[in-house]
């Protein structure tokens, strides 16, 4: 009985084959998974189903981690990273790198001039902010609630700072949800509350945009 079933599957995957040789090649699309794995299962035969269970790239995070050499260097530094990276809808980093800084280094921050106690906060940037005031809200995930964005200015990120950067996380704000941007954040674990600064040498803060942009 065995060896009578054997010839009997054999033969029918035969005639299965030349009956449509895509079938045998996977060049078939097959709307069902499930019936991709019965006609398998029945055949022997292997179809391809491409990248039906891929999974998105860096957990859906977009847009890439700038890699920076000037004067910062990867380190590990579990923690830092934890407290940089948030979940869907809190904002912060959606993912990231920890840097140390092995020299000084130019960061700016965009804040809030109604809020002065805001002015050395966490979130800051690598390069000179540009653009409107709506756009640059947008690239940086922040809410108009959370910050008017008034002000800027720049400071140095104290040598031997770990600080995180990475691409900005979606954020659920009063009415609307910032999407997740691609543009480069950079977390510097500040502590006001504490007197525990990582930047010095700060310049004097301006009114932002300029007039005029």
């Amino acid at each position: 009985m065995l060896s009578l079933w054997y010839y009997s599957c054999s033969a029918f995957q035969a005639a299965s084959c030349l009956w449509n040789e895509r079938v045998c090649d996977g060049e078939i699309m097959i709307k069902r998974l499930v019936l991709s794995g019965f006609l398998a299962a029945l055949t022997g035969c292997s179809p391809t189903v491409q990248n039906i269970d891929a999974t998105p790239p860096k957990n859906g995070c977009v847009g890439q981690i700038e890699q920076t050499t000037q004067n910062l260097t990867p380190v590990a530094n579990k923690q830092l990273l934890q407290e940089a990276i948030g979940a869907e809808l809190e904002g912060k980093l959606c993912d990231g790198t920890v840097l140390k800084a092995t020299a000084p280094v130019k960061v700016y921050r965009v804040w809030d001039k109604e809020k002065p106690y805001s002015a050395f906060g966490r979130w800051w940037s690598l390069a000179k902010p540009k653009g409107s005031r709506d756009e640059y809200r947008k690239k940086n995930n922040i809410c108009p609630e959370w910050s008017k964005l008034n002000v800027v200015f720049h400071c140095e990120l104290k040598t031997g700072t770990n600080i995180v950067v990475g691409t900005g996380q979606s954020a659920q704000c009063d009415g609307m949800i910032l999407d997740k941007s691609p543009e480069n954040q950079v977390y510097v674990p500040n502590d006001t509350r504490n007197s525990i600064l990582f930047v010095e040498n700060c310049s004097q803060a301006k009114d932002w945009p300029a007039k005029g942009h």
